[in-house]
């Protein structure tokens, strides 16, 4: 009796192995990241030792398909000797980069995990635009965008995509971004972490058997990912772009799933959000291996809601304020613009009002109900310092306590663009004379005007500061930097 038993259960002892493997993935991964890349701006140079340090191996391939037109190698590694080709290509805009860094996760776990390869050989282009990875823009060295260049073919990097594509006759593709952090699963608050699409090959958005293969294996990889990102993926439109090479992939008659690394709470440099890839990729290398989408029914994939676009960094409402002698009652919508440093390298955060009016139907990272608080403006420390280093000798909580949100500083440094104390600073050098005999301006402007006080019987509560909360009653400061304007 025993022994039947174990023959029944023996089947499901395997299925649950194999039902295992992102939990593997997600649980390891601290084995396999590659601790060189932890943040978003990195260069070829970076790379470049990575994939060298692959050459001596037998067990994978490097192949430089080309030169981008800064001359830089855009290179290939392969692994495996499965009869199904999988090509994957990241970084064809040049910042988007939070897939390039997985990629070199993943090589890292198959150099001693093979399993997942035993149906299938996989081929990998970290660095399809080394050019604009270099300036940390979207578009190449000539201003092309490669992702709308895959019917006249413009420029080389778009050239030797479509060239390795044919020349592997790729069964499945994997078109590998970064999306705005701004982009939430329709009708939640939560941020789309993960987008998804498998693209049209048609206007008509037609579903013959390498898009239905595509939207399978598609629903595949949402069920791992609702694993550790519940209700954080979204699907993108699937309107038809004849010139995307994602669209012309499916027509090419490659199986092509598009990854879009959104944003996450509180993850600047995507670094969960590179966790994501690395285990939702694999676990759908092994899902194709294995062939079990299949099984899969469309609705799975057609279930996973939509992409929207209604997510603010920072969300205030019910923010009273006067103008004109009227008052008012808005909620705004801050957002965090990453200002970069010259050498493309690091950024800090300049905030913006980036819509004003009835926001009900839009949601923030962060949430602030401004109702029963009185606005006020900031005001200036009527001291002003000699220095930077005076500046920095400052109690920062009393001056907010104060009602002051910025400080006037008569030689600072003009190298120094941002703080990390939770006041802003004004160069006496750049002042500006305003305009007279016009109207005074709102308080509250778009684009304009993050920083500002909430008081409640007379006491300041929460200071924002360049669109961030320092919160004064538990000396809670969330200022990521102030602004030297």
């Amino acid at each position: 009796m025993t022994k039947y038993f174990l023959l029944l259960l023996l089947p499901l002892m395997g299925y649950a192995q194999k039902e295992s493997l992102d939990k593997q993935l997600f649980q390891s991964y601290d084995d396999f990241r590659e601790v060189s890349i932890d943040s978003r701006r990195f260069k070829h140079q970076d790379i470049e030792p990575l994939i060298d340090s692959l050459k001596g191996r037998k067990d994978f391939e490097i192949t430089v398909l080309g030169r981008s037109i800064q001359g830089r190698n855009i290179s290939m590694i392969s692994v495996g000797e499965g009869e199904t080709q999988i090509l994957l290509w990241s970084q064809m805009h040049g910042d988007e980069s939070t897939a390039t860094a997985s990629i070199f996760d993943m090589i890292n776990y198959l150099k001693t995990n093979k399993t997942i390869l035993k149906n299938v050989t996989v081929h990998f282009i970290p660095m399809l635009n080394p050019d604009g990875a270099e300036l940390f823009t979207r578009r190449n060295a000539i201003g092309i965008d490669i992702n709308r260049d895959a019917l006249k073919l413009q420029s080389p990097e778009s050239q030797l995509l479509k060239k390795v594509r044919d020349s592997l006759d790729a069964d499945f593709g994997f078109n590998l971004h970064d999306q705005s952090k701004y982009y939430n699963a329709k009708q939640t608050s939560k941020p789309a972490t993960i987008s998804v699409l498998a693209p049209a090959f048609n206007v008509e958005k037609d579903i013959n058997q390498t898009r239905g293969d595509a939207m399978r294996v598609i629903a595949k990889l949402n069920s791992v990912l609702q694993r550790y990102a519940r209700g954080q993926v979204g699907r993108y439109s699937d309107e038809f772009e004849p010139r995307a090479f994602g669209d012309n992939m499916q027509k090419w008659g490659t199986s092509t799933i598009l990854i879009e690394s959104g944003g996450h709470f509180d993850d600047p440099e995507k670094q969960f959000i590179r966790k994501l890839n690395y285990v939702g990729i694999l676990s759908t290398i092994e899902i194709i291996g294995t062939q079990s989408y299949l099984t899969t029914g469309l609705d799975k994939y057609l279930s996973i809601p939509k992409n929207d676009l209604k997510l603010f960094d920072l969300k205030i409402d019910n923010l009273t304020f006067s103008y004109l002698g009227l008052d008012f009652t808005v909620d705004l919508g801050i957002n965090h613009h990453e200002i970069e440093n010259k050498n493309h390298s690091d950024f800090y955060y300049l905030g913006k009002i980036s819509d004003i009016g009835d926001l009900s139907t839009h949601y923030g990272y962060k949430n602030l109900d401004a109702t029963g608080f009185t606005f006020k403006v900031g005001e200036t420390y009527p001291k002003i310092l000699n220095d930077f280093e005076e500046f920095m000798e400052l109690d920062f909580s009393t001056l907010l306590a104060q009602g002051y949100t910025s400080v006037s500083i008569n030689d600072m440094p003009q190298e120094i663009k941002f703080t990390t104390m939770p006041m802003n600073i004004i160069d006496i050098k750049k002042i500006m004379i305003p305009k007279s005999n016009t109207l005074p301006a709102s308080p509250i402007n778009l684009g304009t005007n993050t920083t500002f006080l909430l008081k409640k019987n007379d006491q300041v509560v929460y200071a924002v500061v360049n669109g961030f909360v320092y919160y004064l009653k538990e000396n809670k400061n969330n200022v990521k930097n102030a602004v030297v304007k």
